[in-house]
């Protein structure tokens, strides 16, 4: 039975995201699919999610409308055996997710030289413009000018996934670091991404530097969803640019620091806690695969 002093850091966390806004059921059910649920199969019964659901106070009734929109929205599908109901990400859903996981787990300070990638946005009809402006601010594109975007160079594989239908540049910086950073704050909305982190960092950061044996597995698992549920809101709006274009002090740095030591001291239990209570198709869940292990640079 945990003691007062285990249970009450993570009821603050809780009670501090609840007062804030009410959790939407769809939302946090991505994250425990992408999170948790993705490296194990994918697959999950109803019965299992409606008791995930149920830890973070979410009824049943919520979970059924919610994930009949998620389904509308092909962001999952539903396979029926007998009587029940199983979920997993569709092929869009997982494709969504592969990419955000590799930003939430796997993103490394990129390796810079003054280069950048230049869009003129010249020739396109104003739907089209507004079309390709969007698709660019999802590949980290920051605007300098109405018809010039910009993304520092950093890999040749990043540079394939470009549209073709625009015209390119490359440039370089010849300034300084202050002249470095000066463009970041003017190409970029980097405010509100920072705000973001220093959110995520006061919510979680009165439970840092706590082991695992400050909870029992289901606030294990009950931390590690919120954790990542978090982070992932702030870090998917994060341009990663180059620390040289960055603010001095930039939390992201300090988040996902903090991120990272939560997410490992409660990854062992929060793992027991599924072994126990997830179920696939009649079966427990499988055991996680792939690079789940080296989530946020684990052995």
């Amino acid at each position: 039975m945990p003691t007062e002093t285990q249970i009450l850091p993570l009821e603050r966390v809780l009670e501090s995201l609840e007062q804030r806004k009410p959790m939407r059921a769809g939302s946090l059910i991505v994250s425990v699919f992408g999170d948790a649920i993705a490296p194990r199969g994918g697959t999950l019964w109803l019965g299992s999610l409606l008791e995930i659901m149920a830890l973070f106070g979410i009824e049943a009734g919520l979970v059924r409308t919610a994930l009949s929109r998620l389904v509308q929205e092909n962001w999952f599908e539903r396979t029926r055996v007998g009587k029940n109901s199983f979920y997993r990400l569709s092929s869009d859903g997982a494709a969504k997710f592969a990419e955000a996981t590799r930003r939430i787990y796997h993103a490394a300070e990129p390796a810079w030289d003054g280069a950048f990638d230049v869009a003129i946005l010249v020739g396109l009809e104003p739907k089209a413009r507004l079309a390709a402006r969007d698709e660019l601010a999802e590949l980290g594109f920051g605007q300098s000018a109405p018809t010039v975007m910009l993304r520092p160079s950093v890999s040749a594989a990043s540079r394939r996934r470009l549209p073709s239908k625009l015209i390119w540049l490359s440039s370089r910086l010849e300034g300084d670091a202050e002249d470095a950073r000066r463009l970041g704050a003017a190409c970029w909305q980097l405010d509100p991404v920072a705000n973001g982190y220093a959110r995520f960092i006061e919510t979680f950061g009165s439970l840092s530097g706590r082991s695992s044996g400050g909870f029992d597995e289901a606030q294990a698992f009950r931390l590690r969803v919120l954790l990542i549920h978090e982070y992932r809101r702030v870090i998917l709006r994060d341009p990663m640019l180059p620390h040289e274009m960055l603010p001095k002090s930039w939390p992201g740095f300090e988040a996902r620091r903090l991120c990272r030591q939560l997410y490992r001291a409660t990854l062992q239990k929060s793992e027991r806690w599924l072994d126990a209570h997830g179920q696939a198709l009649g079966q427990p869940l499988p055991p996680p695969e792939g690079e789940f292990a080296a989530r946020f640079g684990g052995a």
